[in-house]
């Protein structure tokens, strides 16, 4: 799945400018993506689509997330200070860490420290395509640096 996300990534830097779910499906399964990992992921990116943050509440800037027992099974500690990180730096707001968190439990993996930072790539780059998302993709790509904020 991921590395589907990375080919994406690498030939698509605007996601505008992606071609329809049908051609993506064509190029992917050429690249030598299997078809059903191409449609969970065709899928899973349509979800991004749904997602409307104006309907969900967002909680006071101050507010303390509390997370479930699973969801603190699921996101270890360095998971969880990496989404503080990016709600604290301002790349992301409450609701989009509250989705970033539903994608991660929607997961069937265990090992997601590496995974929750390609959420949260695919989270910004489909929803804000002109944005320079540079702090984010240097993490990811550089996973073992600490993050700063200056």
């Amino acid at each position: 799945m991921f590395d589907i996300f990375l080919f994406l990534f690498e030939n698509y830097p605007q996601i505008d400018r992606a071609p329809d779910r049908d051609t993506l499906a064509i190029k992917l399964n050429a690249a030598g993506f299997e078809i059903n990992e191409i449609e969970q992921v065709l899928d899973w990116l349509g979800e991004l689509t749904d997602v409307q943050f104006a309907n969900h509440a967002i909680p006071h800037v101050n507010a303390l997330r509390h997370y479930t027992t699973a969801e603190l099974a699921k996101l270890d500690t360095a998971s969880r200070g990496f989404l503080l990180f990016l709600q604290q730096s301002g790349m992301i707001n409450a609701a989009q860490r509250e989705w970033i968190i539903e994608r991660v439990m929607a997961l069937d993996e265990d090992d997601i420290e590496e995974k929750i930072r390609w959420i949260a790539l695919v989270l910004l780059w489909s929803q804000h395509p002109e944005q320079n998302i540079v702090l984010l993709e240097d993490m990811i790509f550089h996973h073992n640096a600490t993050p700063t904020v200056h």
